[in-house]
């Protein structure tokens, strides 16, 4: 109720320091003058943005739904969401075949953005582009600096991990504090909702940095059997 409330003061506050800001070229206010104005405008437009991205995070943070547990492929959901990840070479390495009773939107879900974060990663690590074998144009992160994606069993649980060969983890301390985000344009609850994910799913999520080796490892696990909350 509060967010739908803000929302809606926030929209016409950007939308009408919007139209201030591009009516001031028709004015005779002279440059020096015109420019703090412009410039006042653009700071209250990209406040309302950024306020606005901020209440849309929290409310998918605050709004998750309980898992609706069935059974379901990881094998299938991690080529799935893989897939759906072009910028970065994913590699699925397949464990052994596990059926999970779990939720598989969401386990898809908290692949993508763990995948999504491993990408982000890698591509600001490795910026430099080069020919590929066909004369196209492509990223050393791509043909490089793949992500590794697979999974095993251990005891009663799936331990699936995640790595990539990015600048690994600057802060470990700040990793899911809600909102923190390094991402010039980042929502900073991409890994909360995974461990949220997780959580509900009676597992556990962890990031930490390789050894010995540049980049991040993600370890998703969860139980084979589904675990409902009392």
């Amino acid at each position: 109720m509060i967010g739908h409330e803000l929302n809606n003061s926030l929209t016409p506050i950007k939308s009408i320091a919007g139209s201030l800001n591009a009516r001031l070229y028709d004015t005779a206010m002279d440059f020096k003058e015109r420019e703090d104005f412009q410039r006042g405008f653009q700071i209250i437009e990209n406040r309302a943005a950024s306020l606005n991205r901020f209440l849309q995070a929290y409310r998918q943070l605050a709004q998750m739904p309980p898992p609706v547990f069935t059974e379901c492929s990881i094998e299938e959901l991690a080529k799935r969401a893989s897939a759906l990840e072009n910028r970065v070479t994913v590699t699925v390495v397949p464990g052994p075949e596990v059926e999970l009773e779990a939720d598989p939107d969401q386990i898809e879900q908290m692949l993508i953005n763990l995948l999504r974060n491993a990408a982000e990663s890698v591509l600001e690590s490795v910026p430099v582009k080069e020919e590929g074998s066909n004369g196209s144009s492509m990223t050393a992160a791509k043909s490089k600096v793949p992500i590794v994606l697979t999974w095993k069993i251990s005891g009663q649980e799936m331990v699936l991990t995640i790595e990539d060969s990015g600048a690994g983890l600057m802060n470990p301390s700040n990793t899911f504090v809600p909102f923190y985000t390094t991402k010039p344009k980042g929502s900073g609850i991409g890994l909360i909702l995974s461990r949220q994910i997780c959580e509900a799913h009676g597992g556990s999520l962890e990031l930490s940095n390789r050894q010995g080796q540049r980049g991040c490892i993600a370890k998703v696990i969860l139980p084979l059997a589904a675990t409902y909350d009392t």
